[in-house]
């Protein structure tokens, strides 16, 4: 049946060209996510990586699958455009509270869980070194991005992936001995990045009590529903909070906003609790997204809070408007 759908495409049918790719389109998808930490700039990538393999497909020769063909170009594809260093730092107001550090990764977006739905649990090669489901989390993504574009693809081709050493040096065109270096920088630094997920369902519980203390704006309630060494983050804004003592200290400065939410309306983000949060408009009187939510869970705590602009609101079926 592929075969055919090849031959028809070499002969210029788009229609089975589309039928071909189709079934690698999602995981293409979440693959240029964790390369570029945005999801608009992964929908880019991919829609510039099938043009580009719909223009390229006479000079597919079959030597690989047509999956692994299709991450060829859709890696050098993100590595194209990691090394054009098309992002900058920007000018921000000052933090509302003294942060613990200043992060380098404004650009870092929610992936929607919707997205997620369909890819085989079993999609990782023999050597994966990660479950599907950690290399998909906040924590994971944003760990890659701090590193060097060609240790990033190696790790992701490697251990996310689970492609041999022959295979991933073939797909970067690297000798194999080269790879091995990238990789080995790569897993070095990932070994000192916190893993700050559980990689099982968060209590129910735990969420309601978080939703009811933040809407509260009871600070005490809500930091100590936290581990000792959480994280709060709030992309594109760099600065980080990091400990309780950090976390109180913004939160505090907050409370005033966080009581005007009327609605937090859950949603999925990374395999990870998040919410749209929503204030009323006083002339509409309609309830406005101000904002996304997406916490990280470890122990049983809340090991992580990341807000988000409301614009990410649109990837995870958020409405900007809500009646009533």
């Amino acid at each position: 049946m592929q075969h055919d759908l090849l031959q028809e495409a070499l002969g210029g049918d788009r229609a089975a060209f589309d039928a071909l790719v189709d079934p690698h389109r999602h995981e293409l998808h979440v693959h240029c996510y964790r390369m570029l930490g945005s999801v608009q700039d992964a929908e880019d990538a991919v829609q510039d990586t099938l043009l580009s393999a719909w223009l390229g497909l006479p000079g597919f020769e079959g030597r690989s699958s047509l999956r692994t063909w299709l991450y060829r170009i859709a890696t050098n594809r993100c590595l194209n455009l990691l090394r054009a260093g098309r992002r900058r730092p920007q000018e921000v107001d000052p933090p509302p509270a003294r942060p613990s550090a200043l992060g380098e990764v404004s650009w870092l977006e929610p992936y929607p869980d919707s997205l997620l739905d369909g890819l085989a649990d079993d999609a990782p090669g023999p050597e994966a070194q990660y479950e599907s489901r950690e290399a998909i989390t906040l924590a994971f993504t944003r760990a890659l991005q701090l590193l060097p574009p060609s240790q990033r693809a190696a790790l992701i081709l490697r251990d996310v992936l689970g492609y041999t050493a022959v295979e991933a040096s073939g797909l970067l065109d690297v000798t194999v001995d080269s790879l091995n270096s990238s990789l080995k920088r790569a897993r070095g630094a990932l070994a000192r990045a916190p893993r700050s997920v559980d990689p099982i369902d968060p209590d129910p519980e735990l969420l309601d009590r978080f939703v009811t203390a933040f809407t509260s704006g009871a600070v005490d309630d809500l930091v100590a529903l936290m581990t000792d060494d959480v994280w709060v983050r709030m992309p594109p804004l760099p600065f980080e909070y990091h400990g309780r003592t950090a976390a109180t200290a913004f939160f505090g400065t907050v409370t005033a906003h966080r009581r005007t939410i009327e609605r937090m309306v859950p949603t999925g983000a990374n395999g990870q609790p998040a919410w749209g949060e929503y204030i009323r408009d006083g002339v509409s009187g309609h309830l406005h997204l101000v904002g996304v939510l997406v916490i990280g869970v470890a122990d049983g705590r809340v090991s992580e809070v990341t807000h988000f602009e409301p614009g990410a609101g649109a990837w995870l079926g958020l409405p900007r408007r809500l009646e009533g």
